[in-house]
Protein backbone atom coordinates (compact mmCIF):
# COMPACT_ATOMS: atom_id res chain seq x y z
CA UNK A 1 0.00 0.00 0.00
CA UNK A 2 1.39 3.16 -0.95
CA UNK A 3 2.53 5.95 1.93
CA UNK A 4 -0.22 8.21 0.78
CA UNK A 5 -3.15 5.81 0.91
CA UNK A 6 -2.20 4.38 4.17
CA UNK A 7 -2.26 8.12 5.71
CA UNK A 8 -5.97 8.68 4.51
CA UNK A 9 -6.64 5.42 6.35
CA UNK A 10 -5.41 5.80 9.90
CA UNK A 11 -7.05 9.66 9.23
CA UNK A 12 -10.18 7.85 8.76
CA UNK A 13 -9.34 5.00 11.35
CA UNK A 14 -7.98 7.30 13.88
CA UNK A 15 -11.44 9.62 15.14
CA UNK A 16 -13.34 5.76 15.02
CA UNK A 17 -11.20 4.36 16.90
CA UNK A 18 -12.88 4.66 20.12
CA UNK A 19 -16.66 4.00 19.05
CA UNK A 20 -15.04 0.52 17.56
CA UNK A 21 -13.07 -0.48 21.37
CA UNK A 22 -16.48 0.90 23.05
CA UNK A 23 -18.48 -1.70 20.67
CA UNK A 24 -16.17 -4.61 21.37
CA UNK A 25 -16.30 -4.17 25.48
CA UNK A 26 -20.27 -3.51 25.43
CA UNK A 27 -21.99 -5.69 27.57
CA UNK A 28 -24.12 -7.24 24.75
CA UNK A 29 -21.16 -8.57 22.61
CA UNK A 30 -19.62 -9.59 25.54
CA UNK A 31 -22.76 -11.41 26.83
CA UNK A 32 -22.34 -12.99 23.07
CA UNK A 33 -18.94 -14.03 23.09
CA UNK A 34 -19.41 -15.59 26.53
CA UNK A 35 -22.55 -17.11 25.38
CA UNK A 36 -20.99 -18.63 22.28
CA UNK A 37 -17.73 -20.20 24.37
CA UNK A 38 -20.39 -21.98 26.46
CA UNK A 39 -22.70 -23.31 23.69
CA UNK A 40 -25.63 -21.59 24.84
CA UNK A 41 -28.27 -18.87 22.44
CA UNK A 42 -26.73 -15.96 21.85
CA UNK A 43 -27.78 -12.79 24.45
CA UNK A 44 -29.34 -10.97 21.34
CA UNK A 45 -31.82 -13.88 20.91
CA UNK A 46 -32.83 -14.23 24.23
CA UNK A 47 -35.93 -11.90 24.10
CA UNK A 48 -37.50 -13.70 21.22
CA UNK A 49 -36.67 -17.02 22.42
CA UNK A 50 -38.31 -16.18 26.18
CA UNK A 51 -41.38 -14.70 23.87
CA UNK A 52 -41.93 -17.34 22.03
CA UNK A 53 -41.35 -20.12 25.14
CA UNK A 54 -43.94 -17.76 26.94
CA UNK A 55 -46.66 -17.91 23.82
CA UNK A 56 -46.22 -21.68 23.75
CA UNK A 57 -46.69 -22.27 27.58
CA UNK A 58 -50.22 -20.51 26.68
CA UNK A 59 -50.82 -22.84 24.10
CA UNK A 60 -49.85 -25.99 26.44
CA UNK A 61 -51.54 -24.73 29.69
CA UNK A 62 -54.24 -27.46 30.67
CA UNK A 63 -56.41 -25.85 33.83
CA UNK A 64 -57.37 -28.02 36.67
CA UNK A 65 -60.82 -29.68 37.12
CA UNK A 66 -62.53 -29.66 40.26
CA UNK A 67 -64.15 -32.73 41.50
CA UNK A 68 -68.33 -32.59 40.88
CA UNK A 69 -71.94 -33.60 41.81
CA UNK A 70 -72.79 -34.99 38.46
CA UNK A 71 -77.22 -35.59 37.94
CA UNK A 72 -75.84 -38.76 36.13
CA UNK A 73 -72.63 -40.37 37.38
CA UNK A 74 -73.24 -38.65 40.77
CA UNK A 75 -69.52 -37.99 42.24
CA UNK A 76 -66.53 -37.53 39.68
CA UNK A 77 -63.38 -36.56 40.49
CA UNK A 78 -61.13 -34.00 39.86
CA UNK A 79 -58.08 -33.75 37.77
CA UNK A 80 -54.93 -31.66 38.29
CA UNK A 81 -53.72 -28.95 35.81
CA UNK A 82 -50.45 -28.64 34.11
CA UNK A 83 -48.72 -25.38 33.29
CA UNK A 84 -45.56 -24.56 31.88
CA UNK A 85 -42.72 -23.49 34.45
CA UNK A 86 -41.84 -20.87 31.89
CA UNK A 87 -38.62 -19.60 34.09
CA UNK A 88 -36.88 -23.47 34.00
CA UNK A 89 -37.66 -24.47 30.59
CA UNK A 90 -36.31 -20.78 29.26
CA UNK A 91 -33.03 -21.55 31.22
CA UNK A 92 -32.81 -24.69 29.69
CA UNK A 93 -33.73 -23.56 26.35
CA UNK A 94 -30.79 -21.48 26.70
CA UNK A 95 -28.23 -24.22 26.85
CA UNK A 96 -29.09 -26.22 24.41
CA UNK A 97 -28.21 -26.42 20.78
CA UNK A 98 -29.72 -24.03 18.24
CA UNK A 99 -32.02 -25.75 16.37
CA UNK A 100 -32.73 -28.91 19.05
CA UNK A 101 -36.44 -29.28 20.46
CA UNK A 102 -37.38 -27.35 23.36
CA UNK A 103 -37.01 -29.62 27.14
CA UNK A 104 -40.53 -28.51 28.91
CA UNK A 105 -40.42 -28.27 32.26
CA UNK A 106 -44.14 -28.44 33.65
CA UNK A 107 -45.74 -27.94 36.86
CA UNK A 108 -48.79 -29.20 38.57
CA UNK A 109 -52.04 -26.79 38.85
CA UNK A 110 -53.90 -28.57 42.12
CA UNK A 111 -57.54 -28.99 41.86
CA UNK A 112 -58.95 -26.44 44.54
CA UNK A 113 -62.17 -29.43 44.89
CA UNK A 114 -61.76 -33.08 46.15
CA UNK A 115 -63.71 -35.78 46.28
CA UNK A 116 -63.28 -35.87 50.06
CA UNK A 117 -64.79 -31.79 49.38
CA UNK A 118 -68.40 -33.14 48.04
CA UNK A 119 -71.28 -34.66 50.04
CA UNK A 120 -71.45 -38.50 50.67
CA UNK A 121 -72.13 -39.56 47.13
CA UNK A 122 -72.11 -43.07 45.05
CA UNK A 123 -69.00 -43.14 42.08
CA UNK A 124 -69.34 -44.50 38.87
CA UNK A 125 -66.34 -42.78 37.02
CA UNK A 126 -63.37 -41.24 37.41
CA UNK A 127 -62.63 -38.03 35.70
CA UNK A 128 -63.24 -38.10 31.87
CA UNK A 129 -59.68 -35.93 31.35
CA UNK A 130 -57.74 -39.04 32.56
CA UNK A 131 -56.51 -41.26 30.41
CA UNK A 132 -56.68 -44.37 32.75
CA UNK A 133 -59.20 -47.19 33.66
CA UNK A 134 -59.65 -49.33 36.47
CA UNK A 135 -60.50 -53.30 36.18
CA UNK A 136 -62.72 -53.67 39.93
CA UNK A 137 -63.24 -57.37 40.48
CA UNK A 138 -66.21 -58.47 42.69
CA UNK A 139 -64.97 -61.34 44.67
CA UNK A 140 -67.50 -63.44 46.63
CA UNK A 141 -67.93 -67.10 45.32
CA UNK A 142 -65.01 -70.05 44.31
CA UNK A 143 -61.64 -70.27 43.74
CA UNK A 144 -60.75 -71.91 40.90
CA UNK A 145 -60.81 -69.05 37.79
CA UNK A 146 -58.58 -66.84 40.74
CA UNK A 147 -55.09 -67.72 40.21
CA UNK A 148 -55.45 -67.75 36.43
CA UNK A 149 -56.68 -64.14 36.26
CA UNK A 150 -54.05 -63.26 38.20
CA UNK A 151 -51.67 -64.64 35.95
CA UNK A 152 -53.35 -63.14 33.05
CA UNK A 153 -52.87 -59.86 35.10
CA UNK A 154 -49.36 -60.05 35.76
CA UNK A 155 -48.49 -61.17 32.17
CA UNK A 156 -49.92 -57.82 30.78
CA UNK A 157 -48.39 -55.91 33.85
CA UNK A 158 -51.99 -54.62 35.02
CA UNK A 159 -53.05 -53.85 38.78
CA UNK A 160 -56.77 -54.72 39.52
CA UNK A 161 -59.19 -53.48 42.61
CA UNK A 162 -60.45 -56.56 44.21
CA UNK A 163 -63.49 -56.23 46.17
CA UNK A 164 -63.31 -59.05 48.66
CA UNK A 165 -66.72 -60.20 50.64
CA UNK A 166 -66.09 -60.86 54.11
CA UNK A 167 -67.14 -64.97 54.32
CA UNK A 168 -65.36 -65.82 51.16
CA UNK A 169 -62.29 -63.92 52.55
CA UNK A 170 -62.64 -65.79 56.01
CA UNK A 171 -62.45 -69.07 53.80
CA UNK A 172 -59.80 -68.08 51.78
CA UNK A 173 -57.14 -66.17 53.47
CA UNK A 174 -54.16 -67.37 51.38
CA UNK A 175 -55.63 -66.49 47.94
CA UNK A 176 -56.26 -63.05 49.02
CA UNK A 177 -52.14 -62.72 50.79
CA UNK A 178 -51.80 -64.03 46.53
CA UNK A 179 -53.60 -60.89 45.60
CA UNK A 180 -51.76 -58.47 48.04
CA UNK A 181 -48.43 -60.18 46.95
CA UNK A 182 -48.81 -59.43 43.40
CA UNK A 183 -49.66 -55.82 44.08
CA UNK A 184 -53.30 -55.42 43.68
CA UNK A 185 -55.44 -53.18 45.36
CA UNK A 186 -57.89 -54.33 48.12
CA UNK A 187 -61.74 -53.20 48.89
CA UNK A 188 -64.50 -53.64 50.80
CA UNK A 189 -67.96 -56.26 49.37
CA UNK A 190 -69.40 -56.33 53.14
CA UNK A 191 -69.96 -59.78 54.48
CA UNK A 192 -72.89 -61.70 53.42
CA UNK A 193 -73.68 -60.18 49.83
CA UNK A 194 -76.80 -58.65 51.20
CA UNK A 195 -78.80 -56.59 49.16
CA UNK A 196 -77.59 -53.32 51.38
CA UNK A 197 -80.24 -50.62 50.68
CA UNK A 198 -82.99 -53.11 53.20
CA UNK A 199 -80.81 -52.44 56.18
CA UNK A 200 -80.96 -50.38 58.92
CA UNK A 201 -77.84 -48.32 59.58
CA UNK A 202 -76.68 -51.04 62.07
CA UNK A 203 -76.47 -53.66 60.26
CA UNK A 204 -75.04 -52.04 57.43
CA UNK A 205 -72.18 -50.84 59.54
CA UNK A 206 -71.77 -54.49 60.64
CA UNK A 207 -71.49 -56.04 57.07
CA UNK A 208 -68.72 -53.26 56.92
CA UNK A 209 -66.90 -53.62 59.49
CA UNK A 210 -66.63 -56.98 60.33
CA UNK A 211 -65.14 -57.20 56.76
CA UNK A 212 -62.87 -54.39 57.30
CA UNK A 213 -61.62 -55.92 60.57
CA UNK A 214 -61.18 -59.30 58.46
CA UNK A 215 -59.27 -57.52 56.00
CA UNK A 216 -57.22 -56.01 58.22
CA UNK A 217 -55.99 -58.66 60.59
CA UNK A 218 -55.80 -60.67 56.99
CA UNK A 219 -53.83 -58.74 55.20
CA UNK A 220 -52.47 -55.40 57.06
CA UNK A 221 -54.58 -52.54 55.02
CA UNK A 222 -57.47 -50.98 55.38
CA UNK A 223 -59.83 -50.37 52.35
CA UNK A 224 -60.24 -46.71 50.63
CA UNK A 225 -63.51 -48.04 48.64
CA UNK A 226 -66.68 -50.23 48.62
CA UNK A 227 -68.25 -51.58 46.68
CA UNK A 228 -72.07 -52.80 47.52
CA UNK A 229 -73.10 -56.20 46.45
CA UNK A 230 -75.15 -56.27 42.94
CA UNK A 231 -74.70 -52.87 42.70
CA UNK A 232 -77.75 -52.04 45.31
CA UNK A 233 -77.80 -49.06 47.39
CA UNK A 234 -79.46 -46.14 48.63
CA UNK A 235 -78.03 -43.15 50.30
CA UNK A 236 -78.23 -44.25 53.89
CA UNK A 237 -75.51 -46.95 52.73
CA UNK A 238 -73.35 -44.37 51.09
CA UNK A 239 -73.29 -42.49 54.27
CA UNK A 240 -72.32 -44.96 56.22
CA UNK A 241 -69.73 -46.50 54.19
CA UNK A 242 -68.49 -42.39 54.13
CA UNK A 243 -68.79 -42.94 58.21
CA UNK A 244 -66.55 -45.24 58.24
CA UNK A 245 -63.83 -43.70 56.24
CA UNK A 246 -64.93 -45.58 52.41
CA UNK A 247 -66.50 -44.05 49.69
CA UNK A 248 -69.06 -46.16 47.75
CA UNK A 249 -67.81 -47.14 43.96
CA UNK A 250 -69.78 -49.33 41.66
CA UNK A 251 -68.99 -49.34 37.65
CA UNK A 252 -69.13 -47.21 34.20
CA UNK A 253 -69.21 -50.44 32.36
CA UNK A 254 -70.40 -53.67 32.96
CA UNK A 255 -68.89 -56.65 31.18
CA UNK A 256 -72.32 -58.68 32.98
CA UNK A 257 -69.59 -62.20 33.15
CA UNK A 258 -71.91 -63.68 35.63
CA UNK A 259 -74.45 -64.08 33.30
CA UNK A 260 -73.90 -67.84 31.38
CA UNK A 261 -74.68 -66.51 28.33
CA UNK A 262 -72.43 -63.79 28.12
CA UNK A 263 -69.70 -65.01 26.04
CA UNK A 264 -66.04 -63.64 25.95
CA UNK A 265 -66.93 -61.79 22.80
CA UNK A 266 -69.90 -60.35 23.76
CA UNK A 267 -68.04 -59.41 27.04
CA UNK A 268 -65.16 -57.51 25.12
CA UNK A 269 -67.74 -55.58 22.64
CA UNK A 270 -69.27 -54.28 25.53
CA UNK A 271 -65.73 -53.27 26.89
CA UNK A 272 -64.98 -51.83 23.43
CA UNK A 273 -68.37 -49.84 23.20
CA UNK A 274 -68.38 -48.26 27.06
CA UNK A 275 -64.40 -48.14 27.96
CA UNK A 276 -63.18 -44.05 27.98
CA UNK A 277 -60.66 -42.33 30.33
CA UNK A 278 -61.99 -42.75 34.13
CA UNK A 279 -64.35 -45.84 33.23
CA UNK A 280 -64.38 -48.77 35.90
CA UNK A 281 -64.73 -52.14 34.50
CA UNK A 282 -66.65 -54.34 36.76
CA UNK A 283 -66.39 -58.03 36.51
CA UNK A 284 -65.79 -61.54 38.28
CA UNK A 285 -63.34 -64.69 38.35
CA UNK A 286 -65.26 -66.56 36.35
CA UNK A 287 -63.99 -68.61 33.53
CA UNK A 288 -65.53 -66.79 30.92
CA UNK A 289 -63.35 -64.07 32.75
CA UNK A 290 -60.68 -64.93 32.13
CA UNK A 291 -60.39 -66.01 28.46
CA UNK A 292 -61.93 -62.59 28.14
CA UNK A 293 -59.05 -61.09 29.92
CA UNK A 294 -56.10 -60.54 27.61
CA UNK A 295 -58.63 -59.57 24.88
CA UNK A 296 -60.07 -56.72 27.30
CA UNK A 297 -57.00 -55.26 28.17
CA UNK A 298 -55.97 -55.24 24.43
CA UNK A 299 -58.97 -53.01 23.94
CA UNK A 300 -58.19 -50.69 26.64
CA UNK A 301 -54.68 -50.35 25.78
CA UNK A 302 -55.47 -49.82 21.96
CA UNK A 303 -57.29 -46.88 22.55
CA UNK A 304 -54.26 -44.68 24.40
CA UNK A 305 -55.67 -45.69 27.91
CA UNK A 306 -53.80 -46.71 30.67
CA UNK A 307 -54.67 -49.44 33.19
CA UNK A 308 -54.22 -48.50 37.35
CA UNK A 309 -55.84 -49.46 40.58
CA UNK A 310 -59.72 -47.61 41.39
CA UNK A 311 -57.26 -45.37 43.60
CA UNK A 312 -55.16 -44.38 40.74
CA UNK A 313 -58.44 -43.90 38.41
CA UNK A 314 -60.15 -41.63 40.88
CA UNK A 315 -57.30 -39.59 42.02
CA UNK A 316 -56.88 -35.97 40.76
CA UNK A 317 -53.13 -36.87 40.31
CA UNK A 318 -52.45 -35.88 36.58
CA UNK A 319 -50.40 -38.52 33.98
CA UNK A 320 -47.08 -37.87 32.77
CA UNK A 321 -47.77 -35.56 29.73
CA UNK A 322 -46.09 -36.32 26.40
CA UNK A 323 -44.08 -33.99 24.45
CA UNK A 324 -44.78 -32.87 21.58
CA UNK A 325 -41.41 -31.79 19.62
CA UNK A 326 -41.21 -28.11 18.76
CA UNK A 327 -38.36 -26.28 17.96
CA UNK A 328 -37.40 -22.72 17.80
Amino acid sequence: MRHGARIRMLGWLIPVLPLLLALVQSPAVTAYVAAVKEGTFPAFAEGDLRSRIEAEAKRRFEPPVDARIDKVWKAIPGYDGLAVDVEETYRLAKKREPGSPISWVYKVVPARISLDDLEPQPIYRGNEKKPMVALMVNVSWGTEHLRTMVQVLKENQVPATFFLEGSWLKKHPEEARLLMKEGHEIGNHAYSHPQMSRLSPARIRGELIRTEQLIEETLGVRSRWFAPPAGDYNQRVVEEADRLGMKTVLWTVDTVDWRKSSTPEIMVERVRRGVAGGSLILMHPTDRTVKALPEIIRVIKEKGLRLGTVSEVLSPKRLEPVEPMVTF
